[in-house]
């Protein structure tokens, strides 16, 4: 038995919990503030997918959302790869903690994941500048 190679980031956005889940748990955000990995993304005929445009091409997204418990997991497909990311909304006092956790492809280096996260700091940033500040 192994495992995997994992990264989880988080960040605290102030601003509650709700609110936070409400606007993770719609797609069509995502590209305001995923805005490393995500160019573009609309629904599909699939009401479970959304196709998005991304820095090396076509890809598609279904997320599994759970107001209940926080969850937000979310699948990524594209013609080279595929995997499931981890990722909740917790509460933190009036506020809320997002957490996101990435395993390391197979196909992907160490020193490619590594860049790969890094960016995911930019992206996170953006989120809590969204949900604080509106802007």
């Amino acid at each position: 038995m192994s495992t995997t190679r994992s990264i989880t980031k988080t960040v605290s956005i102030d601003r509650p919990v709700e609110d936070v889940f409400a606007f993770l748990a719609d797609p069509a955000n995502w590209s305001a503030w995923a805005v490393v990995n995500i160019k573009s993304i609309e629904p599909t005929d699939d009401p479970d997918w959304w196709a998005m445009t991304t820095p090396v091409g076509s890809a598609k997204l279904r997320l599994r959302a759970d107001a209940h418990y926080g969850i937000l997991d979310h699948d990524y497909l594209d013609d080279t790869a595929s995997w499931t990311v981890p990722a909740r909304v917790v509460p933190n006092g009036t506020g809320a903690e997002f957490m996101i956790t990435f395993y390391q492809p197979p196909t992907f280096t160490d020193q490619f994941f590594d860049e790969q996260i890094a960016l995911v700091d930019t992206e996170l940033t953006t989120l809590k500048r969204i949900m604080e500040t509106g802007a």
